[in-house]
């Protein structure tokens, strides 16, 4: 199990310190209870797929980093441990059996483009099943149409509530970076809401995203929209959230394609309620507030695109 390059004072997390933090875990059936005993931090698995996309933009490595920096220092009132991986054991479903909550970020939906797609999908089935919790950013919510059957159907519509269809045959979702681009939150109480505002931000934020071929289930909740595109506006879904009967929670945040955009504070308030959410931690009235240092601290390649050429 490969772990990303730790960024300076921050410790590598290995196979051997992964197995250590569940060995305690093991030795008694894991419910959705036992996942985040109070006596213990939640413990949330960043899992970073693959991307080819150029410097500045998903910097998938880096954004992963970047959660975990931010999960780790929040002290009150919840208290999170994050693990980042690039790649999936083979013993996953017992190496993970104490996460409350999984991220992916990469391009596409990372297990459907990773080695041994099959062992991890089944993995993940049994952890959704006892009530973990999933978050895919960005272009981690997306699927093709070799992903899906002919109709859309894909666990991860059941698992989070909708994904972004790309290259798809059933559904046609928008993939367009716009100048500027305004997130409104809903009018609902739901605690991803907390702390943060209506913002404007030049990205990549998916359009027409698919909720199943009868529309939104009863259990999926819209929490943030746009009025896209600019020359025939349409209030457009762009983060969501589904509570499932397994009593597991998955949200799906199409941004930031642009890493420059993790500065936002808005908007990275919004990610990390979203992931203290579906590792049924309480999010703090204010939203989860993170200091962020300079964002090169977490090692991308690039902050912006370099400039084209004239």
């Amino acid at each position: 199990m490969n772990s990303l390059p730790a960024p300076p004072n921050q410790p590598t997390i290995t196979r051997r310190t992964a197995l250590a933090g569940t060995a305690a875990a093991l030795l008694v059936p894991v419910t959705a209870e036992s996942a985040f005993a109070a006596d213990e931090p939640a413990r949330v698995l960043i899992v970073v797929g693959p991307s080819n996309h150029p410097p500045g933009t998903h910097e998938v490595a880096a954004g992963g980093r970047l959660m975990k920096h931010c999960l780790e220092a929040v002290e009150k009132p919840a208290r999170l441990k994050a693990d980042v991986i690039t790649e999936w054991p083979a013993d996953g479903e017992k190496t993970f059996a104490d996460v409350s909550s999984i991220v992916f970020i990469g391009d596409m939906f990372p297990p459907e483009v990773m080695p041994n797609r099959d062992t991890i999908m089944k993995h993940l089935a049994l952890i959704m099943k006892r009530g973990g919790g999933i978050v895919c950013v960005h272009y981690a919510t997306g699927l093709e149409a070799k992903h899906v059957t002919a109709e859309g159907d894909h666990p991860l519509l059941h698992w989070m509530g909708g994904y972004f269809a790309t290259r798809c045959k059933h559904h046609k979702s928008v993939a367009r970076v716009f100048k500027e681009a305004t997130i409104e939150p809903t009018k609902v109480d739901h605690p991803v809401l907390r702390g943060w505002k209506s913002f404007t931000l030049h990205d990549e934020p998916y359009i027409n995203n698919y909720f199943g071929k009868d529309g939104p289930a009863k259990n999926m909740t819209p929490l943030a929209t746009t009025m896209l595109p600019p020359e025939k506006p349409n209030k457009e879904t762009v983060v969501w959230a589904a509570e499932r009967a397994d009593g597991g929670r998955g949200v799906g945040i199409v941004m930031p394609h642009f890493y420059k955009n993790w500065k936002l504070d808005d908007l990275r308030t919004l990610i990390l309620n979203a992931i203290v959410w579906t590792a049924k931690q309480d999010v703090p009235k204010d939203g989860v507030r993170v200091k962020l240092p300079d964002l090169e601290t977490f090692k991308p390649a690039a902050v912006e695109p370099p400039a084209k050429k004239k």
